[in-house]
């Protein structure tokens, strides 16, 4: 997918602006939530990372993960979207296809 794909943006109080947002404006918000809500160093984070096995997120703090998505785009999550989320590089494009709904 392109890095300059154009979607709906939301502020972070979930109201939807017409800003397009990038891939790498998603990435950098993702890396913002993990950094701020977990204390995980930025360095660590990169689109490869693993959420389990590197970032050592567990379910419970992917539940607040997800919160804090739906509160970026504005958007109801069905956790059903996120189960096979594995990666940033996932998460990101999870996000990617909430904002496109």
């Amino acid at each position: 997918m392109s890095t300059d794909t154009a979607m709906s943006a939301s502020t972070s109080t979930g109201t939807s602006t017409d800003t397009p947002v990038s891939r790498e404006a998603i990435f950098a918000q993702v890396r913002k939530i993990l950094v701020e809500l977990f204390e995980i160093d930025a360095g660590d984070i990169h689109p490869e990372a693993r959420l389990y096995e590197d970032l050592d997120i567990d379910s419970i703090d992917a539940v607040d993960l997800v919160v804090e998505l739906k509160q970026f785009t504005g958007r109801r999550v069905n956790p059903e979207d996120f189960k096979s989320v594995r990666s940033i590089n996932d998460v990101v494009t999870a996000v990617e296809r909430l904002m496109q709904r």
